[in-house]
């Protein structure tokens, strides 16, 4: 059932005056309730075609739709496993985020919790961003700005982002066929040792870590500790629900990095991890080459 304000902005929809904003690079889109205050029924259209990217929204007006979607058109079955998660700046306000489908609107992210800066999941079936602006007297200061990823539900380490499935984490051991596909597939994997762990959130803590090896990395996680050191070192989120020990055994260390931080996957021992990928080297069932030396 609709609310009166509800029913009035999907009328908007269907009825006023849509301006369709596209974005010049069709992952980040910038624009101004100012452009449109005197028109102040009109909802806009952001079309955003990437697998990651930005919303600023300056003085928000009105309304804005915003339309996610991969810049690669996915197969119907991976179409349904597509998630998109949303990060608002800290600054964030001026405006509530919906989800809208079929005429509904749901809240996702109220004004007042924007400033928390905490990450918001869902599956890009349940509908579009519905930006729905606050009526201000002074606009002047307001901004609502997120960040956004589109994720896929089975991709690797998926299970292991707390966000992407509240409550459904689990520090269960992968597979091998699980492991020999995060060395190849994931956002970062290498060898290392775990150096010590800093109190996070209820839903994770930060692990600080050493590697000796790096087979590969996304947007710079870890850092290069110079020719003297002769190692990387980083940081990674860890579930709750996963228990840690600084020191001792080295891993394998897989994840994927979300809005420019590491969360962990697939890490079996590392002596366990060769073991298997000399086996599958042996039988020609690896997916990818690494040099393991």
């Amino acid at each position: 059932m609709l609310r009166p304000w509800a029913a009035h902005w999907v009328a908007a929809v269907l009825l006023c005056r849509a301006v369709a904003q596209y974005s010049s690079d069709q992952c980040s889109w910038r624009g101004s309730g100012l452009s449109h205050e005197s028109h102040r029924r009109d909802v806009e259209q952001v079309y955003l075609r990437c697998s990651q990217g930005s919303l600023e929204w300056l003085y928000p007006t009105g309304a804005i739709i915003v339309n996610l979607r991969p810049n690669i058109e996915p197969s119907p079955g991976h179409m349904s496993g597509l998630h998109v998660c949303i990060k608002p700046q800290v600054y964030s306000q001026g405006s509530h985020v919906y989800l809208e489908h079929a005429g509904d609107l749901r809240l996702l992210l109220a004004e007042k919790d924007q400033a928390q800066g905490t990450v918001h999941c869902f599956s890009l079936a349940e509908g579009v961003l519905f930006v729905e602006a606050i009526p201000q007297a002074d606009i002047s200061r307001r901004i609502t700005a997120f960040q956004y990823e589109l994720v896929y539900s089975q991709g690797p380490a998926t299970h292991m982002y707390p966000h992407l499935q509240p409550g459904l984490v689990a520090c269960k051991p992968c597979s091998d066929e699980e492991v020999l596909m995060a060395v190849c597939t994931s956002d970062f994997a290498g060898s290392g040792v775990f150096q010590g762990v800093a109190p996070g959130t209820n839903k994770h803590s930060l692990a600080t870590v050493t590697l000796r090896r790096l087979f590969r990395q996304k947007s710079g996680v870890f850092s290069w500790g110079g020719a003297r050191g002769r190692s990387w070192s980083g940081r990674i989120n860890v579930p709750a629900q996963c228990s840690v020990r600084p020191g001792g055994d080295e891993y394998l260390l897989t994840g994927s990095v979300h809005f420019g931080e590491a969360w962990l996957g697939c890490a079996p021992r590392y002596k366990d991890f060769l073991k298997l990928y000399i086996q599958a080297q042996n039988a020609g069932t690896n997916p990818c080459q690494v040099d393991t030396n």
